[in-house]
């Protein structure tokens, strides 16, 4: 059996350069899946904004699988790095054979409930904005939906894999799923013609090589491969999972609620604007935030990367007692979090014509050009204190506060996200959509300063001891 007594004793610059940096470009890869085909469907003249405001629907349906995946994968990775730390390697097998039972039966069931109610789902978060939309939404929605059991499959094990030390393997499995996806995406919508079929087709067979990889892994893991024992169900060692995993699920389900407000507000304000209220143009302003969201997602799977790849190394040392490398880990990985975000600023300050090219600008109206500049501008003016909120939330969650984390995540997604996405729109218009990210930021920021200080000052040697 493998000793980690290396994440006790190794430097912590090259330990995040092990962990973070392929746990980064796993979630890229994952990121690239919606993102690429939402690209190919923006540069098919057939399809065009309003494939790319059905894609921008359908989207935070996927995020919800993918919230019930992390919160099971996070929650069993940071239960198996502590167990490890406290030599209690049985618990942590417990772990990931409960996981992956628990994984297979939540997918199962909500695929059943995404292929039952479908037309009523997709009309709640927004799908109606006109006809175009909401058929090509329908056709994209059924495909994605019968690829669920292995997306939510695939991103569960990967921080399973992290956890059992193997990063490498870990990215490598996504990897090869996405570069699929992206070959297939053309060939599928430009040369078969299949439209938002063969988008989604692509992305689903990818999503089973990822799946297929985890599987193979699992089955000769170092540290952690499980028996058939152990995917029998225990309640504590489900419970602690899932509280562990619970603020990985609320970010993204809040997220959730925050697109479900935004595509909403989009949908009521856009049908009294001058210019949007036309049926020929009023798919475009949800078309444009989707893009600019996907651009969003990008920079937070760079951010969320960074994290969550040190969470192995954030919970061995905190199950080890080892305070002092947890807190120069931290300042670390803010540091590294706050460059993130300022490189993104610049990019989305001096450079939004060219993000919105790649999304088929040349194929649209001016009005589309026009709406999406503005948009990167207003909407992501904020990028740095979301880059060091969301570093927070989960260095949070790996300490086991799993309190203050999913507290703080609540605040953000729920009481300031969709608090201000339906408020601000009632004053602003459709620029009010805009507004509610950066005004979350910077409030959720001002919190998440308090909380940093604090645990900076809880993880000094002689205050942990005490």
């Amino acid at each position: 059996m493998e000793n980690h007594s290396y994440l006790a004793e190794e430097k912590i610059g090259k330990l995040m350069r092990k962990y973070a940096v392929p746990c980064i470009i796993s979630l890229l890869v994952g990121a690239l899946y919606n993102i690429v085909d939402q690209i190919f469907i923006a540069n098919a003249d057939y399809l065009g904004s309003y494939g790319n405001a059905a894609n921008t629907v359908v989207f935070p349906l996927t995020v919800i699988a993918l919230g019930i995946a992390v919160m099971i994968g996070d929650g069993c990775c940071a239960f198996v790095s502590i167990s490890l730390g406290a030599k209690n390697s049985g618990d942590a097998k417990r772990s990931v054979g409960n996981s992956i039972a628990l994984c297979i039966a939540g997918s199962l069931l909500l695929t059943a409930v995404y292929l039952i109610f479908a037309q009523p789902i997709l009309t709640a978060f927004g799908g109606r904005v006109n006809n175009e939309t909401f058929e090509l939404s329908k056709e994209y929605f059924f495909w994605i939906t019968l690829g669920i059991p292995f997306y939510m499959f695939g991103q569960a094990m990967n921080p399973i894999i992290r956890a059992d030390g193997s990063p490498r393997f870990a990215m490598i499995s996504t990897l090869a799923g996405a570069v699929a996806n992206i070959i297939l995406d053309p060939i599928f919508i430009f040369v078969f013609k299949w439209g938002m079929m063969g988008a989604a087709v692509a992305t689903v067979i990818g999503q089973i090589i990822t799946a297929i990889l985890a599987v193979v892994y699992l089955c000769r893991a170092k540290l952690i491969k499980p028996t058939f024992g152990d995917l029998r169900l225990k309640g504590n060692i489900v419970k602690r999972t899932l509280s562990l995993g619970l603020c990985s699920f609320l970010a993204q389900i809040s997220l959730v609620a925050a697109m479900m407000a935004i595509n909403n507000m989009i949908r009521q304000y856009g049908s009294i604007d001058p210019i949007f209220s036309q049926e020929q143009y009023a798919q475009i302003p949800m078309a444009v935030v989707g893009i600019v969201m996907k651009f969003f997602q990008i920079v937070i799977s760079i951010v969320i990367g960074m994290a969550a790849g040190c969470i192995p190394i954030v919970g061995f040392n905190m199950g080890a007692k080892l305070y002092s490398r947890v807190k120069a880990l931290f300042i670390k990985l803010l540091i590294a979090e706050a460059c993130v975000g300022a490189v993104a600023l610049l990019i989305v300050e001096l450079l939004p014509h060219l993000l919105i090219q790649i999304f088929g600008a040349a194929n649209e109206s001016a009005y589309y050009t026009e709406f999406a500049v503005k948009a990167f501008r207003v909407y992501l003016c904020m990028i740095v204190l979301a880059c060091v909120n969301k570093a927070t939330f989960i260095f949070l969650q790996a300490m086991g506060k799993a309190v203050e984390s999913t507290l703080l995540s609540m605040v953000r997604e729920i009481v300031f996200g969709v608090g201000f996405a339906l408020l601000l729109p009632r004053f602003f218009g459709l620029d009010g959509v805009l507004y509610s990210m950066p005004v979350s930021d910077v409030l959720t920021f001002m919190i998440s300063l308090y909380l940093i200080i604090r645990t900076y000052r809880q993880l000094d040697p002689d205050s942990a001891s005490s």
